[in-house]
């Protein structure tokens, strides 16, 4: 390994297996091409970069974010499918061809790749799938900043929270350690390809049951694609979560989903952090009898 990039690790950690290092990364790259090469740096750079922060898979803060890192992603999703609802829903029930600006098709393209990724991240193809949900929600922040500061729009107090939410959630599943990433539900690419075409479908389902009556309520609109995500990411998800903090950080990324929605405000956050916190008591509950209803616990 090259010098800088062992530098780039602890020193603690390059004592200890400074040599190891070196001689695997000079075993993965001999005779490797320019792009192998790169990749195994940009490898090591993201090892080392996650053992500096404290998120290795050996660490606290690297488990952490692998038990949030699902519900991340079925957050993003569900707010991905939320906002092309309500623009698509709000088109039929306009009627007008022209209700939609450029920018709502720009907004729309990154929500669609921001719900694909999430869906295939949590479908099988973690890395491609949650590269891509981090691209679509970081293009949208880039798109809306690129029209509105420009035309000296006055922004509201709480626009910054309206971007910065979304954007914090996407990094989660980013931060997840490697070897801790949550195990896909589907193992072939059938399985992939097949939530990958059911979701934009379902998307449009919801666009005209929505324009038919329930546009009123925003729980529908985020409530029906949350539900689903959450089926997507299945139970192993939910076993994930064997401390507080790890609820807590879960949890997060659909408190911060529901304010970019409009569901959650400074009225109805209390409630909602009174139902996070039942809802982690009885997680507590749910394992302590698991546990004592164990082997060891039926002595």
């Amino acid at each position: 390994m090259t010098p800088p990039l062992l530098r780039l690790y602890p020193a603690g950690f390059r004592r200890a297996f400074g040599d190891e290092l070196a001689e695997a990364y000079r075993e993965a790259t001999e005779g490797a091409g320019r792009a192998a090469r790169f990749r195994e740096a940009c490898d090591v750079v993201a090892h080392a970069l996650r053992l500096r922060l404290g998120l290795g898979s050996a660490q606290r803060g690297g488990r952490l974010f692998a038990a949030a890192a699902p519900f991340a992603l079925a957050a993003i999703a569900a707010y991905a499918a939320f906002d092309l609802v309500s623009v698509l829903s709000d088109r039929i029930v306009s009627g007008d061809p022209d209700f939609l600006v450029p920018l709502s098709y720009v907004l729309g393209g990154c929500d669609l790749l921001a719900l694909l990724g999430a869906v295939v991240a949590l479908g099988g193809r973690y890395v491609a799938g949650a590269r891509c949900a981090f691209a679509g929600v970081a293009a949208t922040a880039v798109a809306l900043l690129a029209v509105l500061l420009p035309a000296g729009a006055s922004l509201a107090p709480e626009f910054p929270a309206y971007l910065l939410a979304p954007t914090v959630a996407a990094v989660v599943p980013l931060a997840c350690p490697p070897d801790l990433r949550p195990p896909g539900r589907a193992r072939s690419t059938a399985g992939i390809v097949a939530p990958a075409l059911w979701a934009p479908l379902a998307v449009a389902v919801l666009a005209v049951t929505d324009a038919d009556g329930l546009g009123s309520v925003l729980l529908w609109r985020l409530g029906v694609p949350l539900a689903a995500a959450l089926l997507l990411a299945g139970r192993r998800a939910l076993a994930g979560i064997r401390t507080a903090g790890q609820f807590v950080l879960a949890s997060t990324p659909f408190v911060a989903m529901g304010y970019s929605a409009g569901v959650v405000d400074q009225d109805t956050l209390p409630p909602v952090a009174v139902l996070l916190a039942g809802a982690a008591l009885l997680l507590h509950l749910w394992r302590v009898r698991r546990t004592g209803s164990g082997p060891a616990g039926t002595r």
